[in-house]
């Protein structure tokens, strides 16, 4: 028993010490770019088209490269904004695997097994873009949402149908000699309005008050994201550590090399794990060697999109019957790219 005890405490500090940095890392730069990155413009780019939206949504974990515990925030974010629904259904399942952290940190697990690194993003990118297609032929997205978000939804689109209506009020750009008021002398050729420079003024103190705050967001976001990822970081470790010493290595055998079997045993532990994306590579290494390639690939591609940690953040924007049909879809489509992975390959 004390020798088991060493062995499972070996194994949980060495996934920790090889999987911390890259958590490290993913938190630095989430935090980086949801505090400073201009999220409005970045919105007014995207396509309508929904067979392109979902392609783009796919992509776009390598702007917010956030893992399953903050895309549903961020898509939250997407669907309030009035993107397509395409967008943002293949941003919720796409981001947590393609976003340069945790394409970075499966390279580096898997060097001698490159066919785990591609078939993550091959069968994680197919997946979504096929999910994002489907559920862009629901036109309006409001009926796939829980109740207080879609009637928030309607007012935010209501309130910009209004603003575009208004009529535009051109009387700043007109000559500003012709306005009443005091004015003083700015740049040579520039004449500056009295009230307009001490707005200049107060605007350029906000400005200030506003690059503190964003510094205080970072740093929350930072404490926040650690506190919530590392604790998760720390329960997968342990729970792959001991399922691996204590359980009857015969068992895990028998398990990991049939190839049915084990895709779904590894779907269902990536499920129950709920192991944030940026270092599931680290935990689900330590069984290549009893598992299948083909079973390790579905814990990758099914863990990330659908677990118990990120169904219930997904209770924040869907109905529950929304989330079960994702979770059956793409449980679906995961064991039958993999299944058929190991029969033909």
């Amino acid at each position: 028993m004390d020798h088991q005890i060493y062995s499972a405490l070996t194994l949980f500090i060495s996934l920790l010490v090889e999987a911390m940095p890259f958590l490290l890392f993913g938190v630095l730069l989430s935090s980086s770019l949801i505090v400073f990155l201009d999220e409005g413009k970045l919105i007014e780019m995207l396509p309508s088209n929904p067979i392109l939206g979902a392609f783009i949504g796919s992509f776009f974990g390598f702007c917010f490269p956030v893992c399953e515990c903050g895309n549903v925030p961020v898509a939250r974010r997407f669907l309030l904004q009035g993107l397509p629904t395409s967008v943002a259904i293949s941003f919720l399942l796409a981001a947590p695997t393609i976003n340069p952290v945790v394409l970075w940190s499966t390279y580096v697990a898997f060097r001698g097994q490159p066919e785990v690194f591609w078939l993550r993003i091959i069968f994680s990118l197919t997946i979504a873009m096929t999910l994002g297609c489907l559920f862009s032929l629901q036109k309006d997205c409001r009926p796939l949402l829980k109740p207080s978000l879609a009637k928030r939804l309607t007012v935010l689109l209501d309130a910009k149908a209004q603003a575009k209506s208004k009529p535009v009020n051109n009387l700043s750009n007109s000559y500003s000699l012709l306005q009443s008021g005091s004015f003083i002398l700015g740049q040579p050729g520039q004449v500056i309005k009295m009230d307009d420079a001490l707005l200049k003024a107060e605007e350029e103190k906000q400005k200030k008050e506003a690059l503190g705050r964003k510094f205080n967001l970072f740093i929350e976001n930072i404490t926040q994201e650690l506190r919530d990822l590392g604790g998760v970081l720390i329960l997968g470790s342990a729970i792959a550590s001991i399922i691996q010493v204590f359980i009857p290595r015969e068992i895990i055998l028998n398990i990991g090399q049939d190839t049915v079997t084990s895709i779904i045993a590894m779907m269902v532990l990536a499920s129950v794990v709920s192991i944030c994306s940026t270092v599931d590579s680290f935990f689900v290494l330590s069984f290549s060697s009893t598992f299948t390639t083909a079973s390790l690939v579905a814990f990758l591609v099914f863990g990330p999109m659908i677990d118990i940690k990120a169904m219930g953040l997904m209770l924040s924007i869907f109905k529950p019957r929304m989330i079960f049909y994702l979770m059956v879809i793409i449980a679906q489509f995961t064991f039958i790219f993999t299944l058929s992975y190991s029969y033909f390959f």
